[in-house]
C-alpha cells in the first residue's frame, strides 16, 4: 500500500478481570493496546476454536460483511496519542465490477480482532511506531 506502513505482529494477549492487554510488535518495538476483557475472552476463545455459545458483535460485523461481498483487506494503526491508539479497517467492496475501497474508523481492539479472525495484515503507520510507548517485559 505505501511505504509509510510498518509491519506489526501480534505476540499474545494477556487477560486480567477488568481489562485485556493486546501485546504487538513492529521494528522490534514490543507496546501493548488495551481494551475491555471481554474483547480478551472472545479472542481467546477465537484462538483456541472453542466454540461460542452464541455469536458475538465481532462475528455479527463479520457476517454483515460477508452478506454485502465486502473483503477485509487489512488494518491500519495509524495515531497514538499518549496510550490511546487509533485505527482504521480497509475493506474492498466490487460494485458493478467497480472496485471500492471502504476506510472504516474504528477502536483498534475491534481491528485486531477482525484482523486475527480473517487473517488480514495488521500495519502500524511509521510516525506511530516512532512514538509508541515501549513495553520491556510481558
Amino acid at each position: 500500500m505505501t511505504s509509510d506502513l510498518i509491519p506489526v505482529t501480534f505476540h499474545k494477549i494477556m487477560q486480567a478481570k477488568s481489562y485485556t492487554v493486546f501485546v504487538l510488535s513492529a521494528l522490534s518495538k514490543n507496546f501493548a493496546i488495551y481494551t475491555d476483557s471481554k474483547v480478551g475472552q472472545n479472542i481467546q476463545m477465537l484462538l483456541t476454536d472453542k466454540e461460542k455459545p452464541r455469536p458475538y458483535t465481532h462475528d455479527l460485523f463479520n457476517n454483515v460483511l460477508q452478506g454485502f461481498e465486502i473483503k477485509l483487506l487489512q488494518t491500519v494503526i495509524y495515531d497514538v496519542k499518549d496510550t490511546v491508539y487509533f485505527a482504521r479497517l480497509f475493506a474492498e467492496q466490487t460494485i458493478d465490477s467497480k472496485k471500492h475501497i471502504l476506510e472504516l474508523d474504528a477502536r483498534p481492539s475491534d481491528c485486531l480482532t477482525l484482523a486475527l479472525m480473517n487473517n488480514i495484515p495488521i500495519f502500524c503507520k511509521k510516525g506511530v511506531v516512532e512514538n509508541l510507548v515501549e513495553i520491556q517485559d510481558y
